[in-house]
């Protein structure tokens, strides 16, 4: 007779568990978000994803998730100057909401750990087997900030979310509500100090005729795991731009999950993995094209050196009902070092046959003769190789045609090179 038998628990899969049962009673949840909590928990105690879990085929969260800190004793993570000067802050710190900037006109902010408390958001919790990042950050969750934009309005400053440690673990989430007509730009940041697991998810609903431009700026220390989600639904006519920028982390994750369900909507993709050391980032995206004549493009830059290793697995899915859809998606890297790697995985799952799709990706070093061009009119070579490595992302940063944001993630862009050029 054959017997299944469990595997053994990694020692961070312990160290989940374990961490719950010493937590959970100091988390905020009605009795329907603590049923989903629990349902959580059962579910990581069946395990980590392996590369045998196709969506986690490069990156085996169980092999590379070698330890887990415990909750620091006490919460010192202190707010960072914001990305743009004006902007309103939400600081989430070690997991707690801490005092709003006053918003603009237009838009309202509460915290979330009392509205897990009433139970308004338990839906959100989840603790689906092939949902890894959800699953964990549904258990431990312990605050965050739900935001709503009016109907009509235009956002006179940007918000910035952010989501700060001093090291342990920090669990926590943002709710965006756009309503109809709304216009906004919202900047998310993630970063923190010393040895961490981070888990951050984020949510955003866009009304009908809504614009909203999101911006991730992600610089986890060296030492730090970071399990991020980004969800968003787009009504009809509903624009969002999403930019992600990945400039730090020991281990990072990070999801986009994006359906465009209202006929005539448009998502944009732009994303720079800056990769060094030995970090291993990988980014998933999940885009579904529910309704006809819905518009989509991403573009990813990726710069590798060291021993670093990125991952871009982006997933289009064309419903029968999407006719007119056009979907175009580029994935670029640059390598500059010979043991540093770059895995691209684009796929499409089309049922419509009124559509225009596709995808392409790309992996190069510098081109010589251009770097020769460079160092023949007197400029040495490191130098030389820092212009070309920033014209090939400048031209992706430059495409959000927002002065202020453009000069500020190019300024995020020269302090890396500064560190790792």
């Amino acid at each position: 007779m054959n017997v299944q038998t469990q595997p053994q628990r990694t020692a961070a899969e312990s160290a989940l568990v374990q961490a719950f049962a010493d937590r959970v009673s100091e988390l905020p949840g009605s009795a329907a978000v603590t049923v989903r909590r629990d349902a959580a928990v059962e579910t990581l105690k069946a395990g980590l994803p392996t590369r045998k879990v196709e969506a986690w085929h490069y990156t085996d969260l169980r092999r590379l998730l070698a330890s887990v800190p415990e909750f620091a004793a006490e919460n010192a993570a202190e707010a960072v100057t914001p990305l743009l000067d004006g902007a309103a802050v939400l600081p989430l710190l070690g997991g707690v909401a801490g005092e709003a900037a006053a918003m603009p006109e237009g838009a309202s902010v509460e915290p979330l750990a009392p509205r897990l408390t009433d139970g308004s958001f338990d839906a959100l919790l989840t603790a689906e087997r092939g949902d890894t990042v959800g699953t964990i950050n549904s258990a431990f969750v312990s605050d965050g900030f739900v935001v709503r934009i009016a109907e009509g309005a235009a956002l006179a400053a940007p918000l910035e979310l952010q989501n700060v440690h001093a090291g342990g673990q920090a669990h926590g989430r943002f709710v965006v509500e756009a309503g109809a007509g709304a216009r906004a730009t919202v900047i998310e940041r993630q970063t923190g100090g010393g040895e961490a697991l981070v888990s951050s998810v984020s949510h955003l609903e866009l009304g009908e005729g809504a614009d909203v431009t999101w911006l991730v700026v992600q610089e986890q220390p060296e030492d730090a795991t970071h399990l991020a989600q980004f969800r968003a639904t787009l009504a009809r006519d509903a624009r969002l731009t999403l930019f992600v920028m990945n400039a730090g982390g020991r281990l990072v994750r990070q999801e986009v999950l994006v359906t465009a369900a209202g006929e005539g909507s448009e998502f944009r993709l732009r994303g720079v993995n800056l990769l060094a050391g030995e970090t291993h980032c990988d980014v998933t995206m999940v885009l579904d094209h529910d309704a006809p004549s819905t518009v989509s493009t991403e573009t990813l830059r990726n710069v590798v050196t060291g021993r670093a290793r990125g991952v871009f697995q982006g997933q289009i899915r064309v419903d029968r009902e999407a006719q007119k859809t056009d979907a175009k998606m580029a994935c670029n890297t640059l390598l500059l070092s010979d043991d540093g790697e770059f895995s691209a995985k684009p796929e499409l799952e089309i049922f419509a046959d009124d559509v225009a799709c596709g995808h392409g990706a790309t992996v190069t070093e510098i081109d010589r003769n251009h770097l020769f061009y460079l160092m023949a009119r007197g400029i040495d070579e490191k130098t030389a190789r820092g212009l070309l490595v920033k014209a090939f992302l400048a031209e992706v940063i430059e495409e959000l045609d927002d002065e202020p944001v453009v000069e500020a993630l190019e300024a995020k862009l020269d302090a890396w090179f500064a560190t790792h050029g």
